[in-house]
């Protein structure tokens, strides 16, 4: 088990384990700091910050599943006041997200009893494996059927034939005001048994989710509680195995060198009509650090 000094178990990681008697797979995330750093990155409403939340983690879970070596992407668009939810994760457990909000939120009541169609509206919910210009794209998508997130994403499971999986998804803020998020994913291996073990197989499934489910929320976001532990409550008597830990970190991609070269390839007749009190400025939806580029500097893109 990883820890930090002091004794305490370690955040913003994946921790991946195995349920040794019906030899499932799964993984369990818990975000804190990381998490924390991408929602104040923003001015966000509680309600969509928690959505993100979510995006997150699941993204981060969806991702520890796969093997890659590149970025993974997951959006959630839709026709509602907040048409686009966007995170990604990198090979190396680099993590960032945003949310765009263009219209007047519902009541917070409201959301709550639905956050995904009162926030998103209808639309489709996506993930992309990008592992670079010389590897072909691996993209799944499926339309946002359900109240909540996890729903949404049960949906696309059933859909899917690469995952045959469960999930737990959670987000909220502690006692000190700081976001945190978990997610527990159990996933199954290919059946390729006679019917009989499969058919155990089967129940030893429905019995793994069903102790998945009893986890609740505030152990998924316990930053005391130790992954380790918690797993092993849950799964001792089929018998768990932890692996090594995947840690994370907020980390955005975006640089002045890269929004220089996003300015250079716009025409320099539509350059013209950005420049405001003297300057344009680029601001990265991720992070919102915000680049700002004199008349000298534009002009030197174009004469390099």
């Amino acid at each position: 088990m990883t820890e930090h000094p002091g004794g305490r178990p370690a955040d913003d990681v994946i921790q991946p384990f195995q349920i040794e008697g019906p030899g499932l797979r799964g993984r369990l995330v818990r975000l804190g700091p990381a998490i924390d750093t991408v929602l104040k990155r923003h001015d966000y409403a509680p309600p969509v910050a928690a959505l993100l939340a979510e995006t997150l983690a699941l993204a981060v879970a969806l991702s520890a599943a796969l093997k890659y070596d590149g970025i993974f992407t997951l959006q959630i668009k839709g026709d509602g006041p907040v048409p686009m939810i966007v995170a990604d994760v990198t090979s190396g457990g680099a993590l960032r997200g945003y949310a765009e909000v263009t219209g007047d939120l519902p009541p917070d009541p409201e959301i709550l009893a639905a956050p995904v169609p009162r926030l998103v509206g209808a639309g489709h919910l996506a993930f992309t494996v990008d592992q670079g210009e010389h590897s072909e794209r691996y993209q799944g998508i499926v339309e946002l059927a359900g109240t909540s997130l996890a729903e949404c994403v049960h949906h696309y499971f059933r859909q899917s034939e690469q995952f045959g999986a469960a999930m737990r998804l959670t987000a909220g803020r502690n006692s000190a005001g700081l976001w945190r998020a978990g997610a527990m994913m159990l996933q199954r291996l290919p059946d390729h048994e006679p019917i009989i073990v499969r058919e155990e197989r089967d129940e030893s499934w429905r019995r793994a989710v069903i102790l998945m489910d009893s986890v609740t929320g505030e152990e998924l976001l316990d930053r005391d509680l130790a992954p380790a532990d918690l797993l092993f409550r849950l799964f001792h008597e089929d018998g768990v195995r932890i692996f090594n830990q995947q840690e994370l970190t907020f980390g955005c991609r975006c640089s002045r060198a890269r929004a220089a070269r996003i300015l250079g390839s716009l025409p320099r007749a539509e350059i013209e009509t950005l420049f405001v009190d003297g300057r344009i400025t680029v601001t990265c939806q991720f992070c919102n650090t915000t680049e700002a580029f004199d008349p000298d500097e534009i002009a030197a893109l174009y004469d390099a």
